[in-house]
């Protein structure tokens, strides 16, 4: 196994102290070589994933990131799965004000899937629910 294999097997998020903690500010990260495996025909499925937060008290380690997106290319999942499984991982560990993770797959088969998962989407959700029960 090579080194670069051995780091992504052992990849795990790491966060830090969010340096600026007395101001709002929004992260952006792309991350453009995002592979996985499609669970049902086992071809390889492309992405950019797309990272936007507003922090709490952390912030999410770039390199340790990169590692775990990276431990994603022999797993076969779906696009909908594999967005969702990194929104819950970042949401646990960063605890953020804001979050939204975004999985632009490239076409496949002439079809383009874009997964959004956010932070909004979870308030609205709750909202619903104590509506309901009202």
């Amino acid at each position: 196994m090579k080194y670069g294999e051995k780091e992504i097997k052992k990849s795990v998020i790491e966060v830090w102290d969010n340096p600026n903690r007395l101001r709002d500010y929004e992260i952006d990260i792309s991350f453009s070589e995002f592979t996985c495996l499609c669970p049902r025909s086992g071809y390889p499925d492309f992405a950019t994933i797309k990272i936007c937060y507003i922090p709490n008290k952390k912030i999410v380690e770039l390199k340790s990131l990169k590692l775990y997106l990276n431990s994603f290319r022999s797993i076969y999942i779906s696009h909908e799965d594999a967005t969702n499984t990194i929104y819950s991982a970042l949401k646990k560990k960063l605890k953020p004000y804001f979050l939204e993770v975004v999985g632009d797959f490239n076409p496949r088969g002439n079809i383009k899937t874009v997964i959004k998962v956010s932070s909004e989407f979870e308030e609205q959700q709750a909202t619903k629910k104590r509506h309901k029960k009202k």
